[in-house]
């Protein structure tokens, strides 16, 4: 197993911010089958104000480059983006793999 911890801002709009929360309630199912499709086994984003963390993990076999430009093509992915695109504080049309931010770990206990 692999895991990949990433970061993207939200727009700082209160209203904004809980219709982004509203909408994971209800993640499209084209979306989700994509997701585990590529190979990551568990997904969970956190939020703290409007700042978003998501923990990911994948098989060993997952390629951050290849699976996520994979992942971009899969039924209603592109759309699922750009209807998120209105939340993210990210360049017009940038990818999810350019919108999440990689982090680095620092620590581990």
């Amino acid at each position: 197993m692999k895991r990949y911890c990433q970061t993207l801002e939200l727009y700082d709009d209160k209203e904004l911010i809980e219709a982004y929360v509203a909408e994971h309630a209800h993640v499209w199912e084209e979306v989700k089958a994509g997701i585990r499709e590529v190979g990551i086994t568990d997904m969970q984003i956190y939020i703290d104000g409007n700042r978003l963390f998501m923990i990911m993990d994948t098989t060993d076999e997952f390629d951050m480059e290849l699976d996520y430009a994979r992942l971009a093509t899969l039924p209603r992915q592109a759309e699922w983006e750009a209807h998120m695109a209105k939340f993210q504080k990210a360049a017009p049309g940038a990818t999810s793999q350019e919108k999440w931010k990689l982090m680095t770990r620092i620590f581990k206990l």
